[in-house]
């Protein structure tokens, strides 16, 4: 039997790299997979990558508009058994040019709308489910440089991956963090680096990364499955999947 035979899966943010991937591997353990993108563009380019595989445009940090995801997916299939919280932006700039609109993006995508997506989600949970919640490194050591904003929100995740956990275990629903270390994907070209500042960070990354070489997106998807699937005696935990870039 595939690992997520007959479950509901989840996803936001999950029309390319980390979310596309985890969405495609899901689907071949046996789920009914829905993933959610933030533009009209990235939903039809979805459709036409992720055969099989729903595709819903909800905006990640409305929280009216989470809300109206979970239900709409309720009323389609009933329950919610995974939920994979992936949705996230991740900009860089010094501190001396971040300005409040900067600020308050990130924070509204990455902790306010991931929170509220967890909060409406919860009652269409079954006993027993899974939440993931995508953090990063970035939360835990500081990152790159320019990394300020976008560290504290993934800072918050980690904390909420605890929290959240404690508060759910009555109900048997395990909430677990998986926090990527410097991997390519689609976000690196909107994060605000030129291409010079991307390659120049890529090629630093493998020189301060003990296994000597970035992740993939395939690597990342395989943690978010142990946690949905493998870890049943593991809640409140954090995996990261960095090349012993934390701790060695």
């Amino acid at each position: 039997m595939a690992k997520l035979d007959g479950k509901i899966a989840l996803i936001s943010g999950g029309t390319s790299g980390i979310g596309a991937e985890t969405a495609k591997l899901f689907q071949s353990e046996g789920a009914t997979v829905i993933v959610t993108g933030s533009s009209e563009r990235s939903v039809e380019a979805a459709k036409a990558a992720l055969p099989g595989i729903e595709v819903l445009l909800s905006d990640a940090a409305n929280v009216a508009a989470t809300k109206a995801l979970v239900d709409q997916v309720k009323a389609k299939h009933g329950r919610i058994d995974v939920l994979f919280v992936n949705a996230g932006i991740a900009k860089f700039a010094p501190i001396a040019e971040i300005d409040e609109a900067f600020f308050d993006n990130h924070f509204n995508v990455n902790v306010k709308g991931a929170f509220f997506l967890v909060k409406h989600a919860i009652p269409a949970i079954p006993d027993g489910g899974a939440i993931v919640l995508t953090a990063s490194v970035a939360g835990a050591n500081g990152g790159l440089g320019g990394a300020t904003v976008y560290g504290s929100t993934k800072a918050a995740l980690r904390s909420f991956g605890r929290s959240i956990a404690k508060e759910l275990t009555p109900r048997g629903i395990r909430v677990n963090t998986v926090s990527p270390g410097p991997i390519v994907t689609p976000i690196l070209d909107k994060g605000g680096l030129t291409a010079a500042q991307k390659d120049n960070f890529i090629e630093g990354a493998k020189t301060r990364i003990p296994l000597g070489r970035t992740g993939t997106t395939a690597e990342v998807a395989a943690a978010a499955l142990y946690l949905a699937a493998d870890a049943t005696y593991t809640t409140g935990a954090e995996l990261f999947v960095d090349g012993g870039l934390i701790d060695l």
